[in-house]
């Protein structure tokens, strides 16, 4: 589901408790929202609060991390590959071949991993574009020990490339557990329903309440977001990756 959905359904549910809590306040006897059972009513709503802000944090603090984490990990396929170009460069001639597989597999590397390009998804491209080129390497005969120092070097890039090929590959398309994001949004839909409760509604109060609910929504939205680094409004660029390698010369 997308984020902007989720987020939109929290809000809906979340101010839809606020307009019941409204409701019920004027159905409910005053006695029942006064003395010990208001008391009861603060002090059971100051747990979920603090349960709510508790989790609110962890998950923005956890989805964060994952969410630079990946970033760095992209960051690092693309250092790697301009590094595996100019090795490649650097040993001669010989490894023309693998330098044009290494730039024809950097599409379908990018088309494996991130969701949403040309409307296709993760499952309909493979990964195994840059097999061919550490096998390439491996085969590549040196006849010097340059040569033999640069193909050992090749291959420690192809390899680590191939690794990080397959971790982003293997990027769950939401690391965000559905029920753990439902049961938070029946909390802060409880929340905001005692809010309402507490007092008898104005424009001020539903002002207010509508803003809080819209942040807390808005909060939501960003948990949901950073937990799909490959997808949605804030999803990793590709640029980098994408332009990494210039086109190789014409030759004569």
């Amino acid at each position: 589901m997308p984020a902007i959905l989720a987020a939109s359904i929290a809000f809906a549910l979340i101010f839809g408790s606020t307009l019941l809590g409204m409701f019920l306040r004027s159905r409910v006897p005053d006695h029942h929202l006064a003395g010990d059972s208001k008391d009861v009513i603060r002090l059971a709503t100051a747990l979920i609060a603090t349960m709510s802000a508790v989790v609110l944090a962890l998950l923005f603090a956890s989805t964060r991390g994952s969410f630079e984490q990946t970033s760095a990990t992209v960051t690092r396929l693309t250092a790697d590959i301009i590094e595996l170009d100019h090795v490649l460069d650097e040993y001669g001639p010989e490894a023309l071949p693998l330098r044009k597989a290494l730039r024809a597999s950097i599409v379908p590397t990018i088309d494996s991993i991130w969701r949403e390009t040309a409307g296709k998804t993760k499952a309909e491209h493979p990964y195994a574009g840059g097999q061919s080129v550490l096998y390439g390497v491996r085969t590549l005969v040196p006849h010097n020990p340059i040569q033999t120092s640069l193909q050992a070097r090749a291959i420690q890039l192809s390899t680590d490339i191939s690794q990080i090929r397959l971790i982003l590959f293997a990027q769950p398309a939401d690391s965000i557990s559905r029920p753990f994001m439902t049961a938070l949004v029946l909390w802060l839909a409880f929340i905001f329903g005692s809010f309402s409760m507490s007092a008898a509604p104005n424009r001020t109060m539903v002002t207010i309440l509508f803003i809080c609910g819209l942040s807390a929504s808005t909060a939501i939205f960003l948990i949901l977001e950073l937990g799909q680094p490959f997808d949605g409004l804030m999803q990793i660029s590709n640029a980098g990756l994408r332009e990494a390698l210039a086109p190789l010369p014409a030759p004569r």
